[in-house]
């Protein structure tokens, strides 16, 4: 019987701020679920030899492992929240949490590369769902547009800051019991979280969804666009990068984003709204976010790498040899807030992207015999940029989305963010890929000089020539990174205005 469905039966979302006694205790919770979620996009990150010895995975199938999860997640977040808006919050939190437990199961239980590559796109799923209901939950927490946007802006940056600590996480668990764990711990935590979802979250539904409808369409043109990019850059070292399958593959990438394109231009329901002025703050930023996760996490993976080939570090000592980077980004985010708060967006945003690419540009210059100093300089440098720019440029994105769609910020945070991610891994590891194989000469194919850890020893580090081989490549992708770098720097220099922008509603 209807009338006995909980869901069905519950009220509309009572006013923002209203249905919590504590509404800063319960946004710290939620921003620890953020942070849990981020880990998630780079807890593999350390477990590339582990993988190979197991599994026999190749670069390109580890770029899948470690990629896909961000790939599904930014290319299905906005369907996610829109499906939580008409089958209910707690449907949808059940739904996710069920989901990532069950396969983050099957992906312990692997036996081959592609079986974890599928669970990992599952998890992506499920974590999507979890993503878009728990933006939604903040903005329930907070009354006004400033309050909710600074909310979302702190969950978005747990998230980068978790995914930034994701590898010292993977590292302890990969060390102290295998790859495998990295999955399994996500079981009993799963188990504890739908206790309480259904013990403590409220049946409800959006307060006022609209008569808007979800842009399935763009969803779906979107989606395969992506998938396409990303395919054709993995493949591109193994096949050539100009062999027809991979050109075939950009080519079918641009038609379909293209198409995306003008399908937005045209659909009554788009998924990304025209609301001028804004709309240049919200491209831009967005725009920002994107290229900035392209190079930081695309960066993380092959510094995770280049630690363990080059340096011979074991799983946890990678891990925790990046722990700076996370720390410099939490200074750089507090930092951007009295920027932002008296200068505006693009002063933060500028600077940010300045010295990213300063960070890259001395990671340019690693050598097989570089010392732990060039590392550590890059991440206090790059966390510290990317820090300004993730808190301004999601500021920028959650305060000027329109006010009757205010979920729309922070699902387009996360879609940019994760779709970022997904290109930054599939970019440069193939950038990664190429240059070794070109140094290390004919007869090498695709293959990179990767540590093989067995369960009686860790990595280890690579044979001499293996090694240079390696920093040239490491060297290279910086170099790559640093352009792009550049390119956000220039872009958000003359795209975002001068000034403090007001928030969608201008409400306090």
């Amino acid at each position: 019987m209807t009338s006995m469905d909980p869901e069905r039966a519950a009220p509309r979302v009572s006013p923002p701020g209203s249905g919590h006694r504590w509404p800063r205790a319960a946004t710290v919770a939620l921003c620890l679920g953020f942070f849990v979620l981020g880990t998630h996009l780079t807890v593999l990150d350390v477990a590339v030899p582990a993988l190979r010895h197991d599994l026999g995975a190749t670069l390109a199938q580890s770029q899948w492992i470690v990629g896909g999860y961000a790939l599904v997640l930014g290319v299905s977040v906005l369907a996610a929240g829109a499906v939580a808006d008409r089958a209910g919050r707690r449907r949808s939190l059940v739904a996710g949490l069920a989901l990532c437990g069950a396969v983050s199961a099957l992906g312990a239980l692997a036996r081959h590369p592609g079986h974890l590559i599928a669970a990992r796109c599952g998890m992506g799923l499920g974590a999507a769902l979890l993503t878009a209901v728990a933006f939604s939950l903040l903005g329930d927490l907070h009354r006004g547009a400033a309050a909710r946007c600074r909310a979302s802006t702190a969950g978005a940056v747990a998230g980068v800051a978790g995914g930034l600590t994701g590898p010292a996480v993977g590292g302890l668990l990969v060390e102290a019991f295998s790859w495998r764990a990295a999955f399994w711990i996500d079981v009993p935590l799963t188990a504890v979280a739908l206790a309480l979802v259904l013990a403590l979250v409220p049946a409800s539904r959006a307060a006022a969804p609209g008569p808007a409808r979800t842009d399935f369409g763009g969803l779906v043109l979107s989606a395969a666009g992506f998938l396409a990019l990303v395919l054709a850059f993995v493949e591109s070292p193994a096949r050539g990068w100009t062999a027809p399958a991979v050109l075939t593959g950009y080519g079918a990438a641009a038609v379909l984003l293209a198409c995306f394109a003008g399908w937005e231009r045209r659909t009554r329901h788009p998924v990304l709204p025209p609301s001028p002025p804004r709309d240049a703050r919200v491209s831009t930023g967005a725009a920002c976010l994107v290229l900035m996760s392209l190079v930081l996490f695309g960066a993380l993976f092959v510094l995770i790498l280049s630690l363990q080939a080059v340096r011979g570090c074991s799983p946890w000592q990678a891990g925790a040899l990046v722990l700076p980077l996370p720390a410099a980004l939490a200074v750089g985010a507090g930092a951007a807030q009295p920027l932002l708060a008296r200068f505006g967006e693009r002063l933060p945003v500028v600077l940010g992207l300045t010295l990213l690419t300063c960070a890259f540009a001395v990671q340019a210059g690693t050598r097989a015999g570089s010392g732990y100093g060039r590392v550590v300089t890059f991440e206090l440098v790059a966390g510290l940029g990317a820090g300004l720019v993730a808190w301004a440029a999601t500021e920028t994105v959650m305060g000027a989305v329109p006010r009757e769609r205010p979920g729309l910020g922070p699902a387009v945070h996360e879609a940019t963010r994760q779709l970022g991610a997904a290109l930054g891994v599939a970019v440069q590891g193939s950038v990664l890929s190429t240059v070794c194989a070109s140094r290390l000469g004919e007869g090498a194919g695709d293959a990179v000089p990767l540590p093989l850890a067995t369960p009686s020893r860790g990595a280890g580090a690579l044979p001499a020539v293996a090694r240079e081989a390696f920093a040239a490549a490491v060297a290279t992708t910086a170099m790559t990174a640093a352009v792009i770098s550049l390119v956000a720097t220039t872009a958000a220099w003359y795209w975002l205005p001068a000034g403090r922008a007001a928030v969608a509603d201008g409400t306090e």
